[in-house]
């Protein structure tokens, strides 16, 4: 397509570069020496939050009587134990309530809510402090990594999948939602002009809808940029491609949405008036001779000039990676999107690896290397500690009211960034499970259904197990890419898959073979199983832009929603 550049795009690449820049040399400045940045980071957050009620609790101020960097870590390892949510939950409430100066000074300016290890989900705070200085700094970094690495990425239009802006409030009326949603929402207007989709966009309840909004504004224009943190979203957005195309063209045509796709009357006119949709049968024309030509249309057809795909790329979200293999133009970067959650932006993917550069200038590191992350009495280490090749188990404190709080993350270090580590993420701790001691990692699981899948010619288009203490077993579920694959195939895979397993795990085997863990079962799930479970997670409140799955679970709630999939 020869649609012409973005309106303002030298305006969009000058500013991002100008702003992008100095926060750039301020990372270069810290990356010289790690450890200096991170002793100067844990005092200005003590310094920030020592009056407060949790600063006065764990003795802030006579912390930062320190002399050096070596006395000020020791000390706060001294005064402020290792915390999960749960240990912070009563402060949070106390803020959710209305009582200022906690965590922190003041009160939240936000929260963001994530699921937890319990029913209650997580309340994040999200301070002035944190949003300001060091989530949109970083986002000036990020936004800037993408000019320096494709330069014409804002010479065209951009697709950002983000939450809600605003979901709700706390009891003293502090809102809660998507932070992403946030600063999307109060971008400035030179940037706001390229984002394809507004705001009212991402506040449509209704699954399908929702997408095919998406990517009917998408569709029209010339995309160089899509970013969302998920590449099952990818997934889902070409699949609504290929469901209604066609009627994404008929609206191009005549400047609509649809009356027949489920968006509440207000929310469709606000749409319409916000990107002031009018008759394009240009775009139409190409789009329709697009599918006379090809069929099945991809991204590379409508989207021929993708300059960049920024999604997740570690850990267990490769799995989704196969399912848009080769459906992006050659010469587009398909580039990670960096070790990232509601608690902590904790630093920055900025080239064509999948090393996130962690930023010691913005929060404080520590870590607990893997073979000791069960262990009582586990050795913290400091951020220049970390050895390439190595795993460990992230501890950060923020600027937003987390202190010493466990990540529950593996990551591995993968090389230097000058003095900074840059590592990516393996797995959560929880892709850990046991039911007797058989300690079976969620990697083991997925190389050997992999590995299974290849050797006996069965391809599978999804799959997941879970633990089930009551049967001292595991379910395995597949969805095989030939719908008429056999119960009795079906428990041969998994005899190949419970073989592997044995060989890559001592302890499982050990625990088959003692019969303690019993034979796996087989279940052979329905077609499109995984986006019918996330569909209805979404319906049921989970955020699609925070939908993570892993592949091997003890957790009987999702393993009841896998048991109405299963088919009959």
């Amino acid at each position: 397509m020869n649609e012409p550049k973005t309106k303002g795009a030298w305006k969009i690449k000058t500013l991002l570069s100008i702003a992008g820049k100095l926060q750039w040399m301020k990372l270069d400045k810290a990356a010289k020496d790690c450890k200096k940045a991170q002793e100067k980071t844990l005092r200005q957050i003590l310094d920030y939050a020592k009056d407060s009620v949790y600063g006065k609790e764990h003795n802030f101020a006579k912390i930062l009587e320190a002399q050096t960097p070596e006395e000020l870590f020791k000390r706060y390892q001294e005064n402020v134990k290792p915390n999960d949510y749960e240990d912070f939950r009563p402060y949070v409430e106390r803020h959710k309530q209305g009582e200022p100066n906690v965590l922190f000074p003041g009160k939240p300016k936000m929260y963001a809510t994530t699921s937890g290890t319990t029913s209650e989900p997580k309340w994040i705070p999200i301070t002035e402090e944190y949003y300001s200085n060091i989530y949109s700094k970083m986002t000036k970094v990020w936004l800037y990594s993408f000019i320096k690495n494709r330069p014409k990425t804002f010479e065209g239009q951009i697709v950002s999948i983000v939450g809600k802006a605003i979901e709700g409030a706390a009891p003293d009326g502090t809102v809660y939602g998507s932070v992403s949603g946030v600063t999307q929402r109060d971008c400035p207007e030179f940037i706001k002009v390229a984002y394809t989709a507004p705001a009212d966009v991402f506040t449509i309840s209704d699954y399908k809808a929702r997408y095919y909004c998406i990517m009917r504004l998408g569709i029209e224009h010339n995309v160089h940029l899509i970013v969302t943190a998920n590449p099952s979203t990818i997934v889902e957005m070409q699949k609504n491609v290929n469901e209604f195309y066609d009627d994404y063209v008929d609206d191009i045509e005549h400047g609509t949405i649809s009356s027949k796709i489920n968006v509440p009357d207000e929310i469709r006119q606000n749409i319409i008036k916000a990107k002031n949709l009018q008759p394009n049968p240009e775009r139409a024309k190409e789009l329709r001779e697009l599918k006379a030509k090809y069929g099945t249309v991809l991204p590379k057809h409508y989207w021929p000039n993708m300059q960049i795909l920024n999604t997740w790329k570690c850990g267990n979200t490769k799995f989704y990676l196969d399912k848009f293999k080769d459906s992006f133009p050659a010469q587009m970067m398909h580039q990670e999107f960096s070790y990232f959650s509601s608690e902590c932006r904790a630093g920055l993917v900025l080239d064509e690896t999948n090393g996130t550069v962690l930023f010691p200038h913005m929060h404080y590191f520590e870590f607990v290397e893997e073979h000791d992350i069960e262990s009582a009495n586990p050795k913290f280490l400091q951020l220049h500690e970390l050895e390439v090749g190595k795993r460990y188990c992230p501890y950060v404190t923020t600027w937003a009211g987390l202190y010493r709080y466990t990540m529950s993350d593996l990551l591995e270090v993968e090389g230097y960034y000058n003095t900074i580590p840059k590592v990516h993420m393996v797995q959560k701790i929880n892709g850990i499970v046991t039911m007797t001691g058989e300690k079976l990692h969620e990697t083991q699981f997925t190389s050997a259904v992999e590995e299974t899948a290849k050797e006996l010619n069965m391809p599978v288009k999804f799959f997941i197990g879970f633990a089930d203490l009551s049967v001292s077993a595991y379910h395995f579920y597949y969805e095989f890419e030939d719908e008429n694959t056999t119960q009795e195939q079906a428990e041969e895979f998994t005899r190949s898959v419970d073989a592997k397993l044995k060989k890559k795990n001592m302890e499982y085997e050990a625990k088959r073979d003692s019969l303690r863990v019993h034979d796996p079962l087989t279940h052979i799930l329905v077609s499109e199983s995984f986006e019918k479970f996330k569909a209805r997670c979404i319906d049921e409140g989970a955020r699609d832009g925070q939908f993570k799955l892993n592949l091997l679970l003890q957790d009987e709630n999702r393993h009841a929603k896998f048991k109405d999939l299963v088919k009959k």
